[in-house]
């Protein structure tokens, strides 16, 4: 999150005798090693000045610091670049700062992330506005904090809650931060730097205590005491987090600071930093924010100047899961919100339903029942298209039927203004059918959301050949101001999300008919990472919405589709998922997933219509055979869709990976994994199985093609007729 420009701090002394230094690297003010160099010779400058008699440090533009500069990230990891940076910030924030004869202040508005705010705790105070934000979120990058945080975080708010900071990468604000003891005051924007000055010549005149954090203990428990809580929170992330390393890495280098004192546990932070950083799970995590950052650039779309119009109304048709839930995450960001439904009973329970999530929210304590009133006012419920009359946006959100969207489509372009934009929620359908009967081609687009559509974060935007760019760019901002996170796509059956996962379900069933135990492929393919396996993944979504959506990948790609009969038979007998309370799984009222011995009976039906015998050798299938075999198909169709321009950056298939389906992104989402694998071996297995199985395992031609020449999957696309 740096900048291209180089990095520096700032000196001013007042007639005070105070020196402020500014950290200057915008956009965040982070710290890149020219940051860090420019900190230290402004220190020592302070330090030789006779005028000098205490220091402030503070950010330009109201950002204290972002924390390091993750781009520096890239040369480590690749071996370009020497690790200096922890052994500069030990030198420079221990050794120079801490210990330094003069009393500093941090004065801290904004961010305080990672690096910004361990910068702000070597400091004898801190004084914070409200709104700023301090946080040690490195855990989220597969890493630990590496200047020194994780020694003097514990030492200013105590161990529970520097654990709970720093392994779930929570943030606080000032207010928070003053009642931890992690701020010694709370003071607005305009007053920041002037009290942090005085503060600094109170520790002077010892009005104030001048205190080394590294070296307090009044927050630190027995070492009794102590190790109990390290190992509760060890206990917690390994069941939380069974593949993951740092976490526990961070726990060890905390211990070692309280068993061994804080300064050789610096040293043991720096190489364990170090070490982290080359590792694969840093590496996939630093992909993931990179590209995450990367979604909402399309080439030839947001690189032409276009500014987004503004949305104030905003129209939503069907008032079910789907469009209760993207009703409510736009009333969550102000936006009014008019949700229309065929009669007053669906139209109440759709009410309802927002109702219902934000009421969830308040009981969790994360809105007042004030904030409840005030966010709920602006949802309007209607049974006509009257009040259409002068939407921004419209979101059609009903049941997947080609010729109800075309009816609501032709209807909705008598109704809405010329400006207005027409998006289906559509998760499948091809968005040029939905508005054949129409002759508003370039503004439609689909919205697709992901459910329940006021939690998960991904958007699916989809264009087709006739939507504006000036759509695309509205709709963008739409997603970045209700806190989604964007991928343009093209369009085609399933899209992005749909389309490359819709295997997923296929090759478990394909493994299942053969000898391998549903619960088994379900625990290894959790255990491997993703939130649920493609089971219990089907008992969630329902077994009608996995059949229609099925039916329309069958029809579009019926060479490699793999027909079992083994979910369609079950529905027959009324077992259609968890909302029948019987799927794969059985369910009680509390939703509870547990196995069901009559499952055996239909398995044993849908074999001996699709005419497969039990193989040994599918039932004692290996646990990364089972892994490759249910995400080898996925991977070949992501391939497909990269290959056809469906998407432009193989990085967006990633987070549409992480966002949309739960890939873990700890191994740096769907095609970042591939490629740790290879192509020639990813295409040797598929080839292997297609031999031996059919098509449904056949390699595409683009896969063949990068394996031959022993290419990455990821690498782009020459030359591509891109859908974009």
């Amino acid at each position: 999150m740096g900048s291209k420009n180089k990095g520096r701090t700032m000196i001013e002394v007042g007639a005070d005798g105070v020196a402020v230094i500014t950290i200057i690297n915008p956009p965040v003010n982070s710290l890149s090693l020219d940051v860090l160099q420019s900190l230290k010779e402004s220190y020592d400058e302070a330090l030789q000045r006779d005028d000098v008699k205490a220091i402030v440090v503070t950010g330009a533009k109201g950002k204290f610091s972002g924390g390091f500069d993750i781009s520096a990230f890239g040369g480590i990891q690749k071996g370009k670049v020497q690790p200096k940076s922890g052994y500069i910030s030990v030198e420079v924030l221990t050794d120079t700062i801490e210990a330094a004869r003069k009393p500093s202040v941090a004065a801290i508005d904004g961010l305080a992330l990672g690096g910004g705010l361990e910068v702000a705790m070597v400091c004898h105070a801190r004084i914070s506005t409200p709104t700023a934000q301090l946080g040690l979120p490195e855990l989220q990058l597969g890493l630990i904090p590496g200047f020194g945080g994780t020694q003097r975080l514990p030492r200013l708010v105590g161990l529970a809650k520097s654990l709970e900071m720093m392994l779930t990468s929570k943030a606080v604000k000032g207010e928070e931060a003053l009642q931890l003891g992690l701020v010694d005051a709370v003071v607005s924007s305009q007053e920041l730097v002037n009290t942090a000055r005085r503060w600094a010549l109170d520790i002077l005149a010892r009005r104030k205590p001048w205190v080394a954090s590294l070296y307090k203990t009044d927050k630190i428990e027995s070492l009794g005491e102590a190790r109990q809580i390290l190992n509760f929170a060890r206990a917690q992330t390994r069941q939380r987090a069974p593949n993951l390393k740092h976490p526990l890495v961070c726990i060890d280098i905390i211990e070692e600071g309280i068993v061994n004192g804080p300064k050789p546990a610096l040293m043991k932070e720096v190489e364990a930093f170090g070490r982290l950083l080359k590792s694969d799970t840093s590496k996939s995590l630093i992909h993931i924010f990179f590209s995450q950052r990367g979604t909402s650039k399309v080439p030839g779309i947001t690189d032409r100047g276009l500014v987004p119009r503004r949305v104030n109304k905003v129209g939503i048709l069907g008032g079910g899961l789907m469009g209760s839930g993207i009703a409510t995450a736009l009333i969550l960001s102000n936006y009014s919100v008019i949700l229309k439904e065929v009669n007053e009973k669906f139209l109440d329970a759709g009410i309802g339903r927002v109702k219902a999530n934000l009421q969830s929210r308040v009981k969790k304590g994360l809105m007042t029942q004030e904030k409840f009133e005030k966010t709920i006012s602006l949802l309007r419920g209607v049974l006509d298209f009257e009040s259409f009359r002068d939407v921004d946006m419209v979101i059609e959100a009903v049941i997947e039927n080609v010729s109800l969207k075309q009816q609501i489509f032709a209807d909705l372009e008598k109704y809405c203004p010329p400006h207005c934009i027409l998006a289906s929620n559509t998760s499948t359908i091809d968005l040029n059918l939905i508005g054949k009967r129409t002759t508003s081609q370039d503004r439609i687009i689909g919205a697709h959301f992901f459910s329940p559509a006021h939690v998960m974060p991904l958007l699916e935007i989809v264009r087709t050949e006739h939507t504006s760019s000036q759509v695309i760019v509205d709709l963008l901002d739409v997603g970045k101001k209700i806190k989604k996170t964007p991928i343009v796509v093209g369009n085609c059956t399933g899209f992005a999300v749909n389309r490359v996962f819709f295997p997923y379900t296929q090759a478990g069933l394909f493994l299942v008919e053969r000898g391998t135990d549903v619960y088994r492929i379900d625990r290894v393919i959790t255990k491997f990472g993703m939130p649920m396996g493609p089971f219990r993944l089907a008992d969630l979504v329902g077994f009608g919405v996995a059949i229609a959506t099925g039916t329309q990948f069958v029809q579009n790609f019926p060479e490699r589709t793999y027909k079992s009969m083994l979910i369609p038979i079950m529905q027959e007998d009324k077992r259609a998922g968890e909302s029948t309370g019987k799927g794969f799984y059985l369910y009680d009222n509390k939703h509870k997933a547990s196995p069901d011995l009559e499952l055996k009976m239909y398995i044993e039906k849908a074999r001996s219509i699709s005419g497969v015998s039990v193989d040994p050798k599918f039932v004692k299938l290996s646990e990364k055979d089972i892994v490759e075999m249910i995400f080898f198909p996925v991977v070949n169709e992501a391939c497909r869709v990269f290959a056809e321009g469906i998407v432009v950056k193989a990085a967006d298939l990633d987070i549409a990976a992480v966002m949309g389906m739960g890939f873990p992104a700890y191994r740096g989402g769907l095609m970042f994994w591939a490629d740790s694998l290879g192509s020639k071996y990813i295409y040797s297995r598929l080839e292997e199985w297609s031999n031996l199985y059919g098509g449904f395992f056949k390699p595409c031609a683009f896969l063949a093609e990068r394996a031959a020449k022993g290419a990455p999957l990821s690498e782009p696309v020459e030359m591509a007729k891109s859908r974009l």
